[in-house]
């Protein structure tokens, strides 16, 4: 008996696709993952010979003149070749769990064994599927500024960015989205134009999907966007696509693994914009092993903050010390407590506002019960807290009131090594004040952030293995250098900013706080709380 032709269509439209499924995911992608393996080292006998043998077609980076080319172009790639790693991986994973959530991560974790497999244009689809698939734009472009350019910055390839800046016009070409790096490189870089990827997106939300355009080619790219005049000087990798695009530049030049090792990292001092704001919560580069260790440790970690916090909160300032040096937390004291004021008032600590724990930290490291003074403090903050908050209003009458009898911690600094302006109010509250630099350091969670959920940050400090706390007293200020003594209070405010920024080795600015939450989180840092108007963050 035989089945009728009409019922035979649909199985083998099936079993078509599953052969073309077979092949693009399976028979072509081991077939590249093999090679890379081949030519990686593995067959040593045959790469040692061909790799003594082959003449490089372009010369190195490093051999690239830089005099003279001040009214020529400059085209290149971010991906392998301005940027030291060729993965792009830990800037997906950086928009999926800063722009997104952490399940978003997970997943995109979870992906990095088939990425292995699959040919680049497939990996770079389902990477962009797994990140912006429901992300908001608004997200996209909070990460794009405050949190991609320090990991950029710190990833740049010296000998690659000396010539992107000896050059009059910059131009970079890249098959990754553009929404990831053209921020970065127009405000950083001073990049003309940037050509990459287009995302798809609905509304204020991204599909998830790759623009009608399709996945950037870049040797398309170029003819397209100058046509017939040809960049004077391109850059790329040792890949065969890379070695098109720079084909159509009248210099080329490539990045190879010498330079790669040979160029060293950027120091802070040499960036092209001074890196002053930075947001989010990962403090390393999330490669997929080193993502792969945090998701490993994320349970142990809370359970361990909340030890920590348990007896920060309940147990005596000696025991606490005595445990939480026991569970990995590191706190450093410099320096000593002054003796008690002599008109029995209260002594003002002005801190440098590192985490929400800075009031913490010195009450414990003084072994005596402090008052934080703040501008705000969220709710679960005042709930956990475990000494006494007050919160102030900025109106100077009530708060002087308050000063009178209390003592108070001042913050005004950002994660980076510099200090923001102080505010001359404190200057105005008290005549005995004492600097307190406080300093942090962290290996896997930022314990502060300017666009999260503000409640969460002594978690996460917490939360890191070994937490770091110094704590350096610089003594009482002089009489004669506070209001009492005839100065200003922007005097006094500026005379404590430069003592601190010179015990810490930071660099002082104009910038307030107000400026730190615009670029950080696009507000100036205050939200409404039952009808009384109050700031996120204190200074």
């Amino acid at each position: 008996m035989t089945l009728p032709v009409k019922n035979m269509v649909f199985p083998m439209v099936l079993l078509r696709l599953a052969e073309w499924l077979v092949y693009k995911l399976l028979a072509n992608s081991c077939y590249r993952a093999a090679m890379k393996v081949k030519n990686s080292g593995f067959f040593l006998r045959n790469s040692s010979f061909k790799s003594s043998h082959q003449i490089p077609l372009y010369p190195s980076i490093s051999k690239c003149n830089l005099h003279g080319r001040k009214s020529e172009t400059v085209a290149c790639d971010i991906q392998g070749t301005l940027l030291r790693s060729e993965s792009f991986f830990p800037y997906f994973m950086l928009v999926a769990f800063e722009g997104g959530s952490i399940f978003r991560a997970f997943f995109l974790l979870l992906s990095s064994p088939l990425l292995l497999v699959l040919d680049y244009e497939l990996k770079l689809r389902v990477m962009i599927f797994i990140t912006f698939c429901g992300l908001r734009l608004k997200d996209m472009d909070s990460v794009g500024r405050a949190v991609l350019p320090k990991f950029y910055l710190e990833n740049l390839n010296v000998h690659v960015y000396e010539v992107l800046k000896s050059a009059g016009c910059r131009v970079v070409f890249t098959s990754v989205p553009r929404v990831m790096v053209e921020g970065f490189l127009k405000e950083y870089l001073s990049v003309d134009n940037v050509k990459g990827t287009e995302l798809h997106s609905v509304g204020s939300y991204f599909t998830g999907l790759i623009s009608s355009s399709g996945i950037l080619v870049k040797p398309r790219a170029i003819k397209e966007f100058l046509g017939e005049n040809k960049p004077d000087i391109g850059i790329g990798n040792s890949s065969f696509h890379d070695h098109l695009f720079i084909s159509l530049c009248k210099e080329a030049y490539v990045v190879n693994k010498e330079d790669e090792k040979s160029s060293s990292v950027l120091t802070r001092e040499k960036y092209p914009k001074p890196l002053v704001f930075h947001d989010g919560r990962l403090a390393f580069l999330p490669t997929p092993l080193a993502t792969l260790a945090m998701f490993i440790w994320l349970p142990i970690g809370i359970v361990l903050a909340i030890f920590r916090l348990f007896i920060g909160i309940c147990l005596p300032y000696k025991i606490a010390i005595f445990l939480g040096t026991l569970s990995g937390v590191q706190l450093r004291l410099k320096g000593t407590d002054p003796p008690r004021s002599e008109n029995g008032k209260g002594v003002l600590y002005v801190c440098t506002h590192r985490t929400l724990l800075d009031p913490v930290f010195l009450s414990t490291s003084l072994g005596k019960p402090l008052t934080a003074v703040t501008y705000s403090l969220s709710k679960m903050s005042e709930i956990l807290a475990p000494i006494k908050t007050v919160r102030l209003t900025r109106s100077r009458t009530k708060d002087a009131e308050a000063m009178q009898r209390l003592l108070s911690e001042e913050g005004t600094t950002c994660r980076e090594p510099y200090l923001l302006r102080f505010s001359s109010l404190f200057a105005e509250l008290a005549d005995e004040i004492v600097p307190v630099a406080m300093n942090t350091n962290v290996s896997m969670f930022y314990g502060t952030t300017a666009s999260g959920l503000k409640c969460l940050d002594p978690i996460f400090f917490l939360m890191n293995p070994r937490p770091s706390y110094t704590v350096e007293i610089l003594g009482k200020v002089p009489k004669e250098l506070t209001c009492a003594g005839g100065k200003s209070s922007h005097e006094v405010a500026n005379y404590i900013q430069r003592q601190l920024a010179a015990a810490l080795g930071f660099e002082c600015t104009n910038l307030t706080r107000k400026d730190k939450y615009l670029m950080l989180a696009g507000n100036e840092g205050v939200v409404d709380n039952q009808d009384s108007r109050i700031v996120v963050n204190p200074n």
